[in-house]
């Protein structure tokens, strides 16, 4: 298991969200990368020195602090474009090889290179920018029933990053909630909600929402 690579955000013009400006645009970068701790959600921090995102209400923050998606889902999605999909294109900060991202338990832990730990947060949720930035249309749809969503992660220990850098599962916690079982969830399926109410290393928006939903407290 490994970073494939570690993708920097380019700022571009937003036209799809109603915002003049996204960093949905992640490219590739040579050499080592800083990871460090963000703040809240509402300035724009992130988990990776040089990259920021512009929609703070919805994105960035200590729970979304790094976005990773699998190159071998990737490769996937490219049949259905017709087309190659570089690492990066959908948006993630880590392109990943061999780990098993959507399966991965909320709160499960990797080691990055010889410091970094990250922690499994929550799924990324479609929004109109992704849509309108790969140009397709019903893509939201599409994605959300494929249920391959990548993680958000936390950053738990700082430290540097870089592409080559091997990926360890260093703690699982003691529960069945994965990424995947999530997002499936929090979209089509949400009488899977209760088997998120009781898992505190979810974010705590999201456990608010399946209590609220599922009528307990």
């Amino acid at each position: 298991m490994k970073l494939l690579s570690v993708n920097i955000g380019r700022p571009r013009a937003n036209p799809w969200k109603g915002l003049s400006v996204t960093g949905i645009d992640k490219r590739p970068v040579d050499g080592p990368v800083g990871v460090v701790v963000p703040g809240p959600k509402g300035d724009g921090a992130v988990g990776l020195v040089g990259d920021r995102v512009y929609d703070v209400q919805n994105h960035g923050g200590t729970d979304q602090a790094v976005y990773a998606y699998a190159r071998e889902d990737l490769d996937r999605w490219e049949g259905e474009f017709g087309r190659g999909l570089a690492s990066g294109v959908f948006g993630e900060n880590l392109t990943t090889e061999g780990v098993d991202v959507n399966g991965a338990l909320i709160g499960e832990r990797w080691r990055v290179g010889g410091d970094v730990v990250l922690e499994v947060a929550c799924p990324r949720i479609p929004c109109a920018t992704f849509q309108g930035w790969l140009e397709r249309a019903g893509w939201i749809k599409r994605f959300t029933r494929a249920a391959v969503p990548g993680a958000y992660l936390r950053v738990v220990t700082e430290g540097e990053i870089r592409a080559g850098d091997p990926v360890e599962v260093v703690h699982r916690p003691d529960h069945e909630v994965s990424v995947e079982l999530t997002f499936r969830a929090m979209t089509l399926q949400p009488e899977l909600l209760i088997r998120l109410v009781e898992v505190e290393e979810l974010p705590g928006e999201i456990r608010e929402l399946a209590r609220r939903r599922t009528r307990l407290t």
